[in-house]
């Protein structure tokens, strides 16, 4: 049986659902609204009230750079040891006592040097001997020089007159002699000839016996005889003998010709070797003099005498002392070394500041600044002053101290002459850069760069907004703003960092970069000379594997391959 159902009571049901479900969608955008509120808004006005910020200030700004540094005397004479190489310290006047001109300071042992004045001592007299004795020698060897030019010069001149005297005299009269022999042998003969005729006719006759006839036949043939024998005579002294003699005297006279230029050299060599031992003997002996002079000049300096009036300050104690600096204070029985500076002598009441400008801050300073400068010794006090002298190259004591260290010294000089100011006492200088009686500053950590420009981040409201500014001096602390910042604006003392990365793809940033065709010429260059170093280092075709430079490793092979 079929239960009848109600048509109103079924109705009523479907009628409500749609407003259940309306009403259901309403509550979880409600709630997503909620969360979304407490979640991002609320944490956004959380997270903005909870950063660090400061309020954009303005009024007098003063620019400067905060050192420290050393009070010194700006006239004042540096005492050096001028004794050379190393020495000890026997007396020592005391640190702070004021001299007068003359006074004793620094007295040095001077001990060895007084055992090498003795024996330089020994070595000038010495070399002054051997010098004397070249002297005399070189007055020798000049006079037996013109001696033996004179002899062989005599030699020559008698040979000359050999010659002359066979050419003009003896040959000539040995020549008549012979002659004149030819005549009378002629005439001899012709008598002898007559005599054996008219010996052969009376012999004939029968007047004279034939042993008169045979001796005057033998007497003829005698004549006849020393005829020829004058003759031959004639010829052999003009065929023979005057060649021989005038050869033989012609060879005499240039023997004594070159005999006498040999005397000649030999007499200027020797004179010359006598000039240049004198010259060696005199220079050891001024070099011996000149150094037992220096001995006694260096025994002279260890006694350090004050050059004029004036307060006694030890260089250690001037001078900046560092972590590193293992010198000890001067005193009595210290080893000093050559060109050390002992003692500072200050003349005048006047006096600088040196401090040390670390190379950030070298462009704001100049010469002429004015600076404040504080004493720790003296406090309540200030001291105006002005930059008179920057150096030009970092200081090397700071450099070898810490490599990554570089810092210049400066010198201030300042005003008035203030005898509280001593040599030694530490200070505190402010350098005045600039000053500004109406800027616009704002904390230095404010400021990011982002894209290379300079930006702050200003709060509005419950959002943060990136701004540009123009930005000035800075003094380490406070930065001028130019352009870009109001007084009051409110401004993120702890800037969003990750804003500060580099966008590879940024154009801007990489404008200063070079571009792509330069960098693919350096990178070709780059290449081209690791070629050129990977190829000297391969093994050469020609060359044993076992000659590699680099140990056993295999032809062609670097090591480590």
């Amino acid at each position: 049986m079929t239960t009848p159902t109600n048509p109103k009571a079924s109705a009523e049901p479907r009628k409500g659902k749609p407003w259940r479900l309306i009403a259901a969608a309403a509550a979880v955008v409600l709630i997503a609204g909620l969360v979304f509120w407490i979640l991002y808004v609320r944490a956004a006005e959380d997270s903005t009230a909870q950063r660090a910020t400061f309020v954009v200030q303005r009024g007098p700004l003063t620019i400067s750079v905060p050192e420290s540094g050393t009070i010194k005397a700006r006239e004042q004479i540096i005492i050096k040891n001028e004794v050379e190489g190393r020495t000890s310290i026997i007396r020592l006047i005391p640190e702070g006592t004021r001299v007068k001109t003359g006074d004793l300071l620094v007295e040095l042992d001077a001990s060895e040097l007084v055992d090498a004045k003795i024996d330089q001592d020994i070595l000038v007299q010495n070399t002054e001997a051997a010098y004397i004795n070249a002297r005399e020698n070189l007055a020798v060897v000049a006079n037996q020089a013109e001696s033996d030019i004179d002899k062989a010069q005599l030699i020559l001149e008698f040979a000359e007159q050999d010659v002359q005297q066979y050419k003009d005299g003896i040959y000539p009269n040995e020549l008549a002699a012979a002659q004149n022999k030819i005549t009378l042998a002629q005439e001899e003969l012709t008598r002898a000839q007559e005599t054996s005729k008219w010996s052969e006719t009376l012999y004939q006759e029968k007047y004279i016996s034939q042993t008169e006839f045979l001796a005057d036949q033998l007497a003829e043939k005698r004549k006849s005889l020393d005829l020829e024998l004058a003759k031959n005579d004639l010829s052999l002294l003009q065929d023979f003998t005057f060649h021989r003699n005038i050869a033989q005297l012609e060879s005499d006279l240039r023997q004594a010709t070159m005999a006498l230029e040999r005397t000649r050299r030999k007499a200027t060599a020797d004179v010359v070797q006598a000039k240049a031992e004198l010259t060696a003997r005199l220079a050891e002996f001024n070099r011996q003099k000149d150094k037992l002079e220096k001995i006694e000049t260096q025994i002279a300096k260890t006694k350090i005498l004050a050059p004029a009036d004036g307060l006694v300050i030890y260089a250690t104690s001037a001078r900046a002392r560092g972590w590193r600096d293992s010198r000890e204070p001067l005193d009595e029985g210290q080893e000093v070394y050559e060109r050390q500076e002992l003692i500072y002598l200050p003349f005048a009441s006047s006096s600088i500041a040196q401090v040390q400008v670390h190379e950030s801050s070298l462009e704001k300073v100049r010469l002429g600044l004015p600076t404040i400068v504080t004493v720790d010794a003296l406090p309540g006090r200030t001291f105006l002053g002005s930059i008179h002298q920057i150096a030009p190259l970092p200081d090397a004591q700071s450099m070898w101290m810490n490599p990554d260290l570089k810092v210049y010294l400066t010198e201030i000089y300042l005003e008035g002459n203030d005898p509280a100011l001593r040599t030694g006492m530490s200070c505190k200088a402010e350098i005045i850069v600039e000053q500004y009686p109406d800027a616009v500053y704002i904390p230095l950590q404010a400021v990011l760069r982002v894209k290379g420009e300079p930006t702050v981040f200003v709060v509005n409201g419950d959002s943060i907004e990136p701004r540009t500014v123009e930005l000035g001096l800075d003094n380490n602390r406070m930065i001028r703003i130019v352009s870009g910042l109001e007084q009051g604006q409110i401004v993120l003392l702890t800037p969003p960092l990750e804003l500060a990365g580099i966008d590879p793809r940024d154009k801007a940033y990489h404008a200063s970069e070079p571009s792509d065709q330069e960098n693919g010429t350096m990178q070709e260059q780059i290449r081209s000379r690791l070629d050129q170093v990977n190829d000297r280092q391969d093994v050469p075709p020609d060359r044993p594997a076992d000659e590699f430079p680099f140990g056993p490793a295999g032809r062609g092979q670097r090591p480590g391959e």
